[in-house]
């Protein structure tokens, strides 16, 4: 094949899709696109640059005959700029270059339209239109040989489906990293360290405690125990209805981090289920301090410190 060796290092988006190039060297074997398919597109080219303005112009008729992807051009500047760009990317259809630069560029653009919110529908609906439109041209040019035309158009459709496939590369990188980012703020926004009182935290731990988020709890623990110094931390398992093993040794040296960094932790709302589970995984609870439930956890937290509780005449407490 005549492509250029890929120089990967100075893309950024192959390097994060795992896009190499032995990566793109497999979907080309896939799709069957070979030199025969490179000379093929090469013979395209006076054809796409004396088609490439009536094209285009075709393409974006249709695009803004409709409101959902009308919505996208309304700035004519941002119209005639992406008009040039579509042109200058059906003329390098024709090249016969379908390196590092092409797929990088290839990948950009999917980016963009990620990025813009175009659905991957109207993405594809364009396409189908593009082809279409490009076909008929192919038709005309090869008049009397329509072997030909056909051969050429199949060469292209196979490039073009390259490009799909990297554009939707891009779409699902982007959604899986919109939905990582969703999951750590949720997981965050689950498990908040609150100061209770000076050098006392209340951390209420609510819902299914995986590895991962076990040691978010870490963390976040650690960071506001340094940040407040406390002394005392409730941690609140009331709201946790299963544990494994892992997720249980890692809660106790959650336990022993905390006291290295001079703070006690007070576990509380163990429920009966979740304590039998303990028992039976055969953990050491000799590092745990225990209480019943919240409020026990808080008095004694409070005893901890230093403070007296006194009931009020009329029934308020005060410390």
């Amino acid at each position: 094949m005549a492509d250029v060796k890929l120089a990967w290092t100075s893309h950024a988006l192959p390097h994060q899709l795992d896009v190499d190039e032995d990566e793109v060297a497999r979907r080309k074997e896939f799709l069957e696109f070979r030199e025969d398919d490179v000379e093929s597109l090469k013979g395209l080219r006076d054809v796409a640059r004396k088609y490439a303005e009536p094209v285009i112009e075709e393409f974006y008729r249709h695009i803004l005959s409709f409101e959902e992807t009308r919505t996208f051009f309304q700035d004519p500047h941002v119209l005639e700029r992406v008009k040039r760009l579509q042109k200058e990317y059906f003329v390098r259809l024709t090249e016969g270059e379908y390196g590092a630069d092409y797929v990088s560029d290839r990948l950009r653009i999917g980016a963009v339209h990620e990025r813009v919110n175009l659905a991957p529908k109207w993405y594809l609906g364009m396409y189908s239109f593009y082809l279409r439109a490009v076909a008929r041209r192919m038709l005309g040019a090869f008049q009397g040989e329509p072997e030909k035309a056909f051969a050429t158009f199949l060469s292209l459709l196979k490039l073009v489906f390259l490009d799909i496939g990297l554009a939707v590369d891009t779409y699902i990188h982007a959604r899986e990293a919109t939905m990582r980012k969703q999951q750590e703020a949720i997981r965050e926004l689950s498990t908040p360290v609150l100061q209770i009182r000076d050098r006392l935290l209340l951390l209420p731990i609510i819902g299914v405690i995986d590895t991962h988020r076990a040691r978010l709890i870490t963390d976040s623990l650690l960071r506001a125990i340094r940040d407040t110094r406390a002394k005392v931390v409730v941690m609140d398992v009331t709201g946790v209805a299963t544990i494994d093993s892992k997720v249980a040794n890692h809660l106790i040296q959650t336990v022993v981090a905390a006291r290295l960094m001079g703070a006690s932790v007070i576990v509380t709302g163990l429920s009966s289920d979740v304590a039998q589970a303990l028992v039976g995984l055969g953990i050491d609870l000799g590092k745990l301090n225990t209480v019943g439930d919240l409020q026990g956890g808080i008095e004694e937290a409070e005893r901890h410190l230093g403070y007296r509780v006194v009931a009020q005449a009329d029934g308020a407490r005060s410390a």
